[in-house]
């Protein structure tokens, strides 16, 4: 392909982009047939949509999946639960929530204020969770979905939903932390690697010309220190936490004991 045709071919994709356009290849069509046929769907996709999409793709062949073997992997209880439609409708409608929910002890706590702000899915516990305000006890709340018995959606004043917003915006600030972790030079060639193993935070990477380094800014809940710690030990030599005195702390901490174990 010359210059031309490549200049045409990207003004051309451009002008698709900006009338919400895209091009979807026919391996990507027969990849949604097939996944179209999986029980899940009917849950993910509002009755409407996932017809109208059988529809668009009745004339597509269906990738063969019988020479492919899943081996010694553990077992999921539900590939997309069914509370997620419509949770993520509620906060997509700025919408309040009366939730009735189990605990641990099987107590069962019913219409609860809520006010839903996220759905996360664990990918240690591959498990899906609510993160909610609860309105009464004023405080942040984290509810898997197998727990939640109820949910009845209720309209919320744009006023009032903007104070929750604060409310919760400010709890958050108060409980997040952050790391600046500095990639080796000499194992730059895996920063796609290193990156993948923190792709389950939010993250800033920044690069220095003049000493060739990478600095990757993690943005992570105080709960989930240990986690980044696991990571991070899972990387070895290629990483180095540079701030954070809590975080340095601890990694001195268990480093120290294993040598102290493994140690002559």
């Amino acid at each position: 392909m010359n210059l031309f045709e490549k200049i045409f071919n990207y003004q051309i994709l451009a002008k698709l982009e900006d009338s919400g356009t895209f091009m979807v290849t026919a391996h990507e069509r027969s990849w949604l047939k097939t996944m179209l046929e999986h029980a899940a769907a009917a849950e993910a996709f509002a009755p409407e949509t996932l017809q109208k999409l059988q529809l668009m793709l009745e004339q597509e062949l269906s990738l063969d999946t019988g020479a492919l073997l899943h081996k010694a992997a553990s077992k999921e209880k539900y590939v997309y639960h069914p509370n997620v439609r419509p949770l993520r409708q509620a906060i997509t409608n700025k919408s309040m929530l009366r939730l009735s929910y189990t605990v641990k002890n099987e107590r069962t706590h019913s219409e609860q204020e809520c006010f839903p702000y996220k759905l996360e899915y664990s990918m240690v516990k591959r498990d899906w969770y609510l993160l909610w305000y609860h309105v009464k006890n004023r405080m942040l709340m984290s509810t898997k979905l197998d727990k939640i018995i109820t949910i009845d959606e209720q309209s919320c004043e744009v006023e009032y939903y903007g104070q929750l917003r604060a409310k919760v915006h400010a709890l958050q600030e108060k409980r997040s932390a952050s790391a600046d972790i500095r990639v080796m030079p000499e194992y730059n060639g895996e920063l796609s690697r290193i990156l993948y193993a923190y792709s389950c935070f939010e993250k800033e990477v920044n690069y220095d010309a003049d000493t060739n380094e990478y600095t990757i800014r993690l943005f992570f809940s105080g709960s989930d220190s240990e986690y980044v710690l696991s990571k991070t030990r899972f990387l070895g030599k290629r990483v180095n936490i540079m701030n954070g005195k809590q975080l340095r702390s601890r990694m001195l901490e268990s480093a120290t004991k294993a040598l102290g174990r493994y140690g002559e």
